[in-house]
């Protein structure tokens, strides 16, 4: 359809994509970069310098161009969504000050001052003075403050990834409410900065004034500059319409809407979320996300190594699949359904734990992962189908944490992610939800998502109830193995959900004597 297709701009953790879909949510031409030369200056940190981020994006979109059949004319506006929680300093010029510090850096900062006064006592009274600390210690810009004041003080706007992009494309320096995920001063039930006198700014000092406008999710942010258009190839003038995070856009672009439908994530983050009207803390202090849907909230939990595990797996075990890849020309993980289908469900006893990471509650940030059950009957295969089976543990764990807190039962499950491409992680999950499982019939669910809040932000659909209903589609479903589900129901109550609890005393010893999970 001339001048209706949509412009949506993906930049994940591993790459940017840069796509093309008509206002039914069909993909019509893609390009992708790779994003692979990120900087860890000691273990634990990570970062990236931030005009790689442009020049990637940049460099998808002259892809895209290049690609047979692609009209610029038919466009008639951009989006993007990004990961989460990376942030960037600029100067007065708008020029970055430092590297950008990324999602996955693990630095913390202690023995900061504590919130006080009356929210110190409340926190106090309520035994959670000790989670404020965690996201204190947690927040990136208390971390530059304490380690590189100069950074700080020089400092004249603080922004996310998505911002800052925006910024790149708009030369305005404005954000979407939708991207907001990160230790800074926003109150999540009222999806604005928080007011003057809210505790977050004073677990997060920062300045109001060096944070960027906040617009709603479907709505305009600016137009293309020329000199973004010059660079990009984008023409000059078109709306960039404000979309969310690629969490949040995943979700709506997996088809949930409503807060029945769970979204299963298994990405380098694994995630369960649930789109609410109600704002719901599933985990106090530990606020839902915004959804892509303006007004609304995106109940989330997290395993934060989640299907990274596969990668630690191929690199630590995977030589067999790495030869036999590179023989086929085929990807290693597209070999691992073989190897996790020659093991029994339940792995022969072998239960996995996935805390690679530790975490805030459960985990708590003395958290680390575990296996128990081996047996001289164990290969690799029952290792490999272990992880697949905890990572599903995990999330049905997060799925009725979810349930308990919102009083609304989940009874549909969509998977989206790397992880969603095998057939046999799909049919774990089914069996251990005892769900019906299903994928979206495109891999490219955040950039949809994007795509449906342009969508609905110019006009093609009046909500966006029907812009999902219209724009998204289902690939494959996969039913749950009755044979299955209760040696998993099973290990999963018996087995799994005591673990952490009798390990836990364990966990705290360790840290005690390694000193290990460390703090950066």
């Amino acid at each position: 359809m001339s001048g209706e297709n949509i412009l949506a701009i993906d930049n994940g953790t591993q790459s940017t994509r840069a796509m093309i879909f008509d206002p039914q949510g069909k993909l019509l031409f893609k390009s992708r970069v790779t994003i692979d030369n990120y900087a860890s200056p000691e273990p634990g940190l990570t970062e990236l310098d931030p005009e790689i981020f442009w020049e990637t994006l940049c460099e998808a979109c002259h892809k895209l161009w290049a690609v047979p059949g692609v009209d610029k004319n038919s466009i008639s506006c951009v989006t993007i969504t990004t990961q989460r929680s990376t942030l960037i300093n600029l100067d007065r010029n708008g020029k970055p000050l430092r590297p950008a510090i990324v999602w996955l850096d693990q630095r913390r900062t202690e023995g900061l001052k504590p919130v006080s006064g009356i929210w110190g006592i409340l926190f106090a009274l309520t035994g959670m003075s000790e989670t404020v600390a965690y996201l204190q210690a947690e927040a990136e810009s208390n971390w530059i403050r304490t380690h590189q004041p100069e950074i700080w003080n020089a400092t004249d706007k603080f922004l996310l990834l998505s911002g800052y992009l925006s910024y790149r494309m708009t030369n305005q320096y404005v954000d979407s409410i939708g991207c907001q995920v990160a230790y800074i001063p926003f109150d999540y039930k009222k999806q604005d900065w928080a007011s003057p006198w809210d505790w977050k700014w004073q677990a997060v000092p920062v300045s109001k004034d060096i944070l960027p406008e906040l617009v709603p999710a479907s709505k305009t942010l600016g137009v293309i500059s020329e000199q973004a258009s010059q660079e990009t190839g984008i023409p000059a003038g078109l709306p960039l319409i404000a979309a969310a995070a690629d969490k949040a856009c995943e979700v709506i672009g997996s088809g949930c809407v409503e807060p029945n439908m769970a979204c299963l994530s298994f990405g380098t983050t694994a995630t369960i979320n649930t789109t609410h009207t109600k704002y719901t803390e599933v985990i106090p202090l530990i606020p839902p996300y915004p959804s892509a849907v303006p007004g609304r909230y995106s109940l989330e939990m997290q395993i934060y190594r989640g299907f990274w595990m596969v990668s630690w797996f191929k690199r630590e075990f995977g030589l067999n699949e790495q030869r036999l890849a590179a023989q086929r020309g085929v990807e290693a993980e597209d070999l691992f359904d073989d190897l996790i289908n020659s093991a029994p469900p339940g792995s022969m006893g072998l239960v996995l734990q996935p805390f690679w990471s530790p975490g805030l509650k459960k985990p708590g940030p003395e958290a680390k992962g575990a296996i128990i059950g081996f047996g001289d009957v164990h290969t690799r295969a029952h290792l490999y189908r272990s992880i697949i089976e905890g990572l599903a543990y995990a999330l049905r764990e997060g799925a009725e944490r979810t349930e308990k807190r919102s009083k609304i039962p989940i009874t549909e499950i969509r998977v989206a992610g790397g992880g969603s491409q095998s057939l046999a992680a799909m049919q774990i999950t089914s069996d251990v939800f005892n769900l019906p499982v299903s994928r979206p019939d495109i891999y490219e669910a955040s950039g949809l998502g994007a795509a449906i809040d342009a969508a609905v932000g110019m006009g093609y659909y009046t909500d966006f109830e029907s812009a999902v209903k219209n724009m998204t589609r289902i690939g494959l479903t996969v039913e749950p193995n009755l044979n299955n589900i209760n040696i998993y129901d099973d290990l999963y109550r018996k087995v799994y959900l005591p673990m952490y609890k009798r390990l836990k005393p364990l966990y705290d010893e360790i840290r005690s004597i390694t000193g290990y999970p460390s703090k950066f």
